[in-house]
């Protein structure tokens, strides 16, 4: 049974940084992309970043590019993001994700909170 934990989230102030952990369990991971999602409130999960399963090829969305850095550690079967330079509109429920054969995973999502 495949599942992810995230970790690393909580409250900073505006220009702060955090560092989410992801890490994946069920299965060998090192065959697939992983990546990051985020639903803010009232809004819809968006894509934030992704790595290719060496994890060589990666690729951010353009509201975080150049503050968030997404890498993986295949050997630990585990994805973080590196978050830097946070605006309060980067709050929001972060949650890993792979997808295997047209299935999606996810986790259970830890929270991100940027005050101004």
């Amino acid at each position: 049974q495949v599942q992810l934990v995230e970790s690393g989230g909580g409250l900073v102030q505006a220009g702060g940084s955090l560092r989410l952990s992801c890490v994946a369990s069920g299965r060998t991971f090192s065959q697939y992309a992983m990546g990051w999602f985020r639903r803010a409130p009232g809004k819809e999960r968006e894509f934030v970043a992704a790595a290719s399963a060496s994890g060589l090829r990666t690729i951010h969305a353009d509201s975080v590019k150049g503050r968030f850095t997404i890498s993986r550690a295949n050997a630990k079967n585990s994805v973080s993001l590196q978050m830097n330079s946070l605006k309060p509109e980067d709050t929001a429920v972060y949650y890993c994700n792979v997808r295997i054969i047209s299935v999606n995973y996810w986790g259970q999502g830890t929270q991100v909170t940027v005050s101004s």
